[in-house]
């Protein structure tokens, strides 16, 4: 069976993996006894192989599925979707060996990807077992290399065990557009508001987080250059303070997730009913105003797109999120300096001591991106690339909040609105656009942000639940509803962005990339080096400090 399905999926590596399954002069009487012993001697005698070729052991710990679920974000897949249907955890644990990016297949893996679909006559399942033999001692053995007679399958068109297409690396550009797209979030809508809260002096706390963001992006690649193995900011989190770290920063970072989709309800509730101010219902006695019925109608909406398992259709159109960001600022300015909106109010306030902690929160939730910097590290072709990715895209994103914000406050005043477009007069036809571009991206974002946390807790359940679609319908509907009740629980969009910026991003952004880079590499850096991130986590620890306590007496007060 030599043109079997599973000898396409064994051979997708590297020509020089083939070279080395072709020249391995090793006997095959021990070698096949050793590998009869079972996946202990594998995993042993592969800790002495190349780079690369032992199973990482970071997979194997709660949260398994974040690199997955996260990676939607960093990679467009193809436009394949299917029906939820639960894995179970040893499938998932194997999809993330064998589709990382770089990753080599181990033999153990190798093993279950080696079963024909078609019943196999004794001679088969001999070569069938020496090929398996061949393939463990090409891993785990070096040999001379020459030249293989197989065909290497194209890099876009391979996939791992479970037929799923895996990630192919990102070039310069594409890594710009993933790190744009994960900084220009909502938190842009909020810009002018950001300088009514501190006033004119308050964008300087903008452009001081945006350097300091930048540095702490740099630590956690030299936090995954550590150590092999490391891929993702829980796997950090673990390097740094073990088990209960990698747990701890989990839950951090699925707290942030879970709170940008608290968001966007508030966002499409705030929009549309701008739109539609004198949308009502009444049901049983209940009457729904305009913001609460949008609430629900945005609920019911992107409740079915959460039970997808495979979301690659809504990752291609959250890919626009730079397009539409960038639509939405343009908008902004042709409503002012074309169309005239504005510029009528007082805005000439340089400081606002009194709510500058509620601009500390907002400017700190621009940028909210550090989650998912890892993923774009280790997709990255050329990882040497890294920095000057990382400066491109804070370049880009900064220029487009600051810019938002001038313009903005200079057109609204004190005025403004938590979100901008809920200043811009709703008979243009450019409001239109740039409000209508505000409501669709968020919808076409949402399961892809719930999606993390939810896979996470499906990870929970019993194994002999695993193969039930219910259960995980169950739980992502339970997340999404969750977030509709706490939506109309706070319906202050401004505040709580505010919330979430001094809390969690200064968590993820400032304080833990600095504490993990100390602990990871303690005793080998420099004097300058540990200065830095001393005063790093000190802005981060007053900042959350201020600006947590001001956004939640705030929001105490307003529901007063």
């Amino acid at each position: 069976m030599k043109n079997s399905v599973s000898d396409k999926n064994l051979f997708i590596e590297s020509e020089d993996e083939d070279d080395e399954v072709d020249g391995c002069d090793v006997e095959e009487g021990p070698k096949e006894e050793a590998g009869s012993d079972g996946s202990d001697s594998s995993s042993d005698e592969s800790d002495e192989g190349p780079r690369g070729s032992r199973p990482n052991s970071y997979t194997n710990q709660w949260p398994q599925s974040y690199r997955q679920s996260i990676d939607m974000f960093t990679g467009v897949t193809p436009p394949t979707i299917s029906f939820l249907g639960t894995p179970s955890l040893s499938r998932l644990s194997s999809s993330f060996l064998t589709s990382s990016f770089g990753g080599k297949h181990t033999p153990d893996i190798i093993s279950s990807i080696l079963k024909p679909l078609l019943p196999t006559t004794s001679d088969d399942q001999q070569q069938q077992t020496q090929e398996e033999i061949k393939s463990s001692q090409s891993i785990l053995i070096p040999t001379p290399s020459r030249k293989s007679s197989l065909s290497v399958i194209p890099e876009d068109k391979r996939v791992d065990a479970h037929g799923v297409p895996i990630p192919q690396q990102s070039s310069f550009t594409q890594g710009v557009l993933n790190g744009v797209n994960v900084l220009c979030g909502v938190g842009l809508l909020s810009a002018p508001y950001a300088i009514k809260q501190g006033g004119w002096l308050g964008l300087i706390l903008l452009f001081l987080f945006g350097i300091l963001a930048f540095y702490t992006g740099i630590l956690l690649r030299k936090c995954l250059d550590s150590e092999e193995g490391l891929q993702t900011y829980p796997d950090i989190g673990q390097a740094a303070f073990g088990s209960y770290g990698r747990i701890a920063i989990s839950i951090i970072l699925y707290m942030e997730l879970y709170a940008c989709c608290v968001e966007y309800i508030i966002l499409e509730s705030d929009n549309l009913s701008s739109l539609f101010p004198n949308i009502h219902l009444n049901i049983a006695g209940f009457h729904l105003n305009s913001h609460i019925f949008f609430a629900i109608l945005t609920t019911l909406i992107v409740l079915p797109t959460t039970w997808f398992r495979d979301l690659s259709v809504l990752s291609y159109i959250s890919a626009g999120g730079v397009i539409a960001s960038v639509l939405v600022v343009g908008c902004l300015f042709w409503a002012g300096l074309i169309d005239h909106v504005g510029f009528e109010s007082k805005n000439d306030t340089l400081i606002n001591i009194s709510s500058m902690p509620i601009a500390i929160g907002l400017y700190g939730y621009c940028f909210s991106g550090h989650a998912v910097f890892p993923n774009i590290y280790s997709s990255l072709k050329n990882k040497n690339q890294f920095p000057s990715i990382l400066m491109a895209s804070f370049l880009v994103c900064t220029g487009l909040f600051a810019g938002a914000a001038t313009i903005g406050y200079m057109m609204f005043g004190e005025t403004s609105a938590s979100q901008f477009t809920l200043n811009l007069p709703n008979n243009l036809v450019v409001s239109k656009i740039g409000i209508w571009t505000t409501v669709v991206n968020p919808i076409t974002k949402y399961a892809l942000t719930l999606m993390p946390m939810a896979l996470s807790f499906e990870e929970l359940i019993p194994s002999n639940r695993q193969n039930s679609h219910l259960y995980a319908i169950a739980i992502r509907s339970a997340l999404t509803i969750s977030t509709l009740c706490v939506a109309l629980s706070v319906p202050f969009f401004g505040l709580v962005m505010a919330l979430v910026g001094s809390f969690f991003t200064m968590l993820v952004t400032f304080i833990l990339p600095c504490a993990c880079f100390l602990s990871i590499v303690k005793g080998k850096i420099t004097w300058l080096q540990g200065s830095i991130c001393t005063v790093i986590i000190a802005v981060g620890l007053a900042s959350a400090g201020i600006g947590t306590s001001s956004s939640l007496a705030q929001i105490i007060q307003n529901l007063n």
